[in-house]
């Protein structure tokens, strides 16, 4: 981001404080990144206290970058701000101003291609990249505009993740953040969820979750346990209706030393990378029909 600072000196008191508070929120970002992403309610609570979240003299320094932005571009801009919340949207902006490429780009869909949806918590961020990549020129590769969290926010939130657009393929994926979630709960709201998923005529693609760190390094409160509970009663829901599966569990867990990162749920980014092209895998071979 860019403070445009002119000779007033009450111009230069105002840009001085928002430089100081925009590096808080950078090292206060950074501190949460390091820790990992929260991965349930409470870790996301606490992370997010410590940021000061988007403050107006944040938002007048996306000014100029907005002004070249065209007006769908601005409109996915406004619906990651809502949506994102305080530990995300500084971390986009941040991303943004140092020109990364993020899971949260606006995509401009070629309209000859397919269109598919992701929809997860960070472990799908980790891996919406890489399907991107591996699908460029073949199919426009969105994500929700959030970390989704639990089953609980997707009851809330599905409508906007969803859209106006069609959907061609809708990936998707709860389990982390469901692992404290009574078992009739979360298969009950598994099944409303699909039920509205398949309302939009899209192929949908199951993720089932990936494993939990081994003790006795496990510093996330998610335990293996937890981890093949939800998936049972994922795969259950899965199997009654006839919805493919991508079993990223499998893929990862002889390999979990060296692709998860140390006592944390989240990957490095070989591991997305590995996960990014089953997934891409799994949608080409959805896209291509009956198999």
């Amino acid at each position: 981001m860019r403070f445009c600072i002119h000779g007033n000196p009450a111009n230069r008191t105002a840009g001085n404080a928002a430089r100081i508070l925009f590096a808080f929120l950078i090292l206060c970002a950074g501190a949460a990144a390091q820790t990992g992403e929260p991965t349930n309610a409470q870790q996301a609570a606490k992370q997010q206290a410590a940021l000061a979240g988007i403050t107006s003299e944040m938002q007048a320094a996306e000014t100029e970058r907005r002004a070249a932005m065209s007006p769908d571009e601005l409109k996915w801009e406004l619906v990651l701000e809502a949506n994102l919340g305080n530990f995300y949207l500084p971390l986009y902006y941040t991303d943004k101003d140092a020109h990364h490429e993020t899971a949260w780009d606006y995509v401009r869909d070629d309209p000859r291609l397919p269109r598919m949806l992701i929809i997860g918590d960070s472990i799908s961020r980790g891996y919406t990249l890489p399907v991107r990549h591996a699908l460029a020129g073949k199919v426009n590769v969105h994500r929700a505009p959030a970390n989704c969290g639990p089953t609980a926010s997707g009851l809330k939130n599905l409508n906007t993740w969803l859209g106006n657009g069609k959907w061609d393929v809708i990936v998707w994926n709860f389990g982390i953040h469901d692992r404290e979630t009574d078992p009739d709960v979360y298969r009950t709201n598994l099944e409303i969820i699909l039920s509205q998923l398949q309302k939009t005529g899209a192929s949908i693609v199951w993720v089932r979750t990936t494993p939990a760190p081994p003790s006795p390094n496990n510093h996330e409160q998610y335990t293996e346990i937890q981890c093949q509970r939800v998936n049972q009663l994922a795969d259950d829901v899965m199997k009654r209706h006839g919805i493919a599966e991508v079993d990223l569990h499998a893929l990862v867990r002889p390999r979990l030393e060296e692709l998860q990162l140390p006592g944390n749920v989240h990957f490095s980014q070989a591991g997305y990378e590995l996960m990014g092209a089953e997934v891409a895998k799994e949608v080409l071979a959805v896209l291509a029909g009956p198999r």
